[in-house]
């Protein structure tokens, strides 16, 4: 399962800017959880009110990390909005 999160990965983040409306819009939310503003991180995909990349949450989980350890490395992300946007993915 861990070997497909790249592929699922680009899956969600699509499924997600379709769901927006397929348009970025200067803070825009995709997601309960996920927002994409132009002007933050050049537009990637990050967790509502951090700078921090959802895709950094599916990099961690491939390395074998645990959600534990993305939320001690990223202290602005909560576990509500890892659990939450897992549950999106699903």
């Amino acid at each position: 399962m861990i070997t497909s999160l790249a592929s699922d990965r680009r899956v969600l983040v699509g499924e997600l800017f379709a769901q927006a409306g397929g348009a970025a819009k200067v803070g825009q939310t995709m997601s309960k959880v996920v927002s994409q503003d132009p002007n933050v991180l050049g537009g990637e995909p990050v967790f509502c009110g951090t700078r921090v990349p959802v895709k950094s949450l599916f990099d961690h989980l491939e390395a074998g990390d645990s959600i534990e350890e993305l939320l001690e490395g990223f202290p602005s992300v909560r576990r509500e909005q890892v659990i939450t946007l897992l549950e999106e993915a699903r």
